[in-house]
């Protein structure tokens, strides 16, 4: 499999074209994604935000952290044969698959709200309740920001195991990018699923790095630390700078004092007098 074959693959007008085509395909994995993070947001947010703040039912995020060990395409097989006989329209495979999306989905979003409320500092949450705020303040106001970032790492988790399991869903006729790999196959087409294989990880490295770009701008500068690092960057001298004080009203210069100098004045003490330079170093001293 040379670079040319790949190239050449890429650049055919014929794969970008039709309802087999690249966009096409790139658009029903994208859609298949984004139905199954917000029906997985909607059931795991309010539930892990709920345990977090509580502190009741910790057995739900440990029940769904143990529920990542289940093989996702035997999952994906065994609910797609019971429930697909159920459904008479055309959606037979398309809903059992985003069910088993939706499941694979919770864990990591459900452990990413928990571990966020549960970090908070108690000492925030006391604060909060000192100044009146009720609960549902203390969780909207000072533990859900506080929560952002784990939250995130959780969304960024959720997504990539979403994007990476539709492409397998593709054999029970999902369709979406996984159709290059299935099909491919079937047909010993190797250069079509080495193609679809490329169009994933350049999907998931984008989709990561997207969210990723969200998190940078979601998080609050004083959680992520960026506001202590513009601050550090703001008061760092550069090198061969003017270190000299503001003119006096003459519009003469002078030099900073001392530190140890303008402590000690500006504490009352004795200002120590300079050590005269022939007094040498205290082992020159003392060899005299």
């Amino acid at each position: 499999m040379t670079f040319d074959r790949i190239w050449g693959w890429f650049t055919d007008p014929a794969n970008w074209q039709g309802a087999d085509g690249v966009p096409n395909r790139v658009l029903e994995h994208l859609l298949y994604t984004g139905i199954t993070l917000v029906i997985a947001l909607v059931i795991a947010v309010p539930l892990g935000a709920w345990v977090g703040h509580s502190g009741r039912m910790r057995w739900l995020v440990t029940g769904a952290n143990a529920a990542r060990a289940v093989p996702s395409l035997g999952l994906l097989f065994a609910v797609s044969m019971i429930v697909g006989p159920l459904i008479t329209s055309d959606l037979a495979f398309v809903i059992p698959s985003i069910a088993v999306l939706v499941l694979l989905a919770v864990p990591p979003l459900l452990s990413g709200t928990y571990a966020g409320i549960e970090s908070v500092d108690p000492a925030a949450r006391d604060a909060a309740r000192g100044m009146g705020m009720t609960g549902w303040q203390v969780l909207t106001r000072v533990e859900a920001p506080c929560a952002l970032p784990l939250f995130l790492s959780g969304l960024r988790s959720a997504a990539l195991q979403v994007i990476a399991t539709a492409t397998i869903a593709a054999s029970v006729s999902l369709g979406g990018l996984g159709r290059y790999l299935i099909d491919g196959l079937a047909s010993r087409d190797y250069l079509q699923m080495l193609c679809g294989s490329i169009l994933v990880a350049v999907l998931a490295l984008v989709a990561d790095g997207a969210l990723a770009l969200l998190e940078t701008r979601a998080v609050s500068p004083g959680i992520s630390g960026r506001g202590a690092r513009v601050a550090r960057a703001r008061h760092h001298t550069p090198p061969g700078s003017d270190t000299r004080s503001d003119p006096d009203p003459d519009g003469e210069h002078h030099d900073d004092p001392d530190p140890r100098r303008a402590a000690l004045v500006g504490s009352g003490g004795a200002v120590p007098d300079e050590a005269p330079a022939s007094a040498g170093t205290p082992s020159e001293r003392d060899r005299t």
